[in-house]
């Protein structure tokens, strides 16, 4: 059509300025709308309906390799996503995501523009979705290099500085990622700031009355516990401490809270050594790790996939494998 693409192929690009507008969304505020994948996996199925009442106008063998193409994504790529949401990898946005793609890019689009023909390369397997995902890991595996650079200036040198950066105790409630300390230093799997949140909520405090009187919540319970909500900003903090009642085997409450609500999976120990950890400090900044919204670098892997090509498989390819 318009000799750029077939009709499917400039419907799938579609899934660019959606792309978009979730990457941005999701480093803005960590959270993705479900709805926001329902369109693009109709355009998706559209798309492939086409393609199949076309397919007659290709070769037997170009018709078998479709069809190969398009089950592995559909049955291998889309299930991938779904496995690494149930084992904890990736949230749920991230697992729509990737399903949407596999039911978007089966097989390698093709587009004819300014005289060239995007992609440049493509893989031998020729799954475009698997080539995305490829590109995407690519890309992600940047971020550390990234923030190692962006933290050199300030002259420390720790673990830390190649998966987060130092943000003022201030701001901690309103930053997203996990705490990387623990009163005994550095660890991986700090408090989730997202839980710290929902803890505040739960009691309602705010977080600066927290750091005031640490005695008072380090052992005891609110006896009128709130609803903590999701952890997002938008919640924002009930700022109404009332009655708590004294708890001798439970420090700060945190097996209590925990009991009624998952918090994104952390435990009391985690909740315990945060909470330790915030209202302890006495220096002005903290390392945290934000995480790279996995959204974020699969749409520079889609971008990268339409004008390029698989560059994983060009890099093995360039060295003889």
């Amino acid at each position: 059509m318009f000799g750029v693409a077939t009709g499917p192929d400039l419907l799938r690009l579609l899934a660019v300025p959606v792309f978009a507008w979730a990457a941005a969304r999701d480093l803005r505020t960590r959270r993705v709308p479900n709805w926001t994948w329902y369109p693009l996996v109709a355009v998706g199925l559209i798309a492939l309906l086409w393609d199949v009442l076309t397919i007659g106008d290709l070769t037997g063998v170009q018709r078998r390799l479709f069809a190969v193409q398009t089950v592995l994504s559909l049955g291998f790529v889309a299930p991938l996503g779904y496995f690494f949401w149930r084992i904890g990898g990736f949230g749920g946005a991230d697992a729509k995501a990737i399903i949407t793609l596999a039911v978007l890019f089966p097989v390698y689009p093709t587009y004819q523009v300014l005289g060239g023909t995007y992609p440049v390369y493509g893989a031998s397997l020729g799954v475009f979705s698997f080539s995305i995902l490829s590109n995407t890991v690519l890309v992600g595996l940047l971020y550390p290099a990234a923030l190692a650079v962006r933290n050199l200036p300030q002259g420390t040198f720790t673990p830390a500085m190649f998966v987060g950066h130092p943000v003022s105790l201030r701001d901690v409630p309103t930053a997203y990622g996990r705490l990387l300390e623990t009163p005994d230093g550095f660890t991986r799997s700090g408090l989730d700031i997202d839980a710290l949140r929902m803890y505040l909520r739960w009691r309602g405090i705010s977080f600066s009355a927290l750091r005031a009187d640490p005695q008072r919540y380090r052992g005891t319970v609110p006896v009128d516990a709130n609803d903590p909500g999701d952890g997002s900003l938008g919640d924002g903090t009930i700022d109404e401490d009332g009655p708590v009642d004294p708890v001798d085997d439970d420090p700060w409450g945190a097996a209590a809270f925990l009991a009624e609500h998952s918090a994104y999976g952390t435990t009391p120990t985690e909740l315990r050594e945060g909470l330790s950890t915030l209202s302890e400090s006495d220096r002005e900044s903290i390392w945290i790790t934000p995480g790279i919204p996995f959204i974020v670098p699969m749409l520079a892997g889609l971008v990268v996939a339409l004008a390029f090509g698989d560059v994983m498989f060009a890099g093995l390819s360039a060295v003889g494998i």
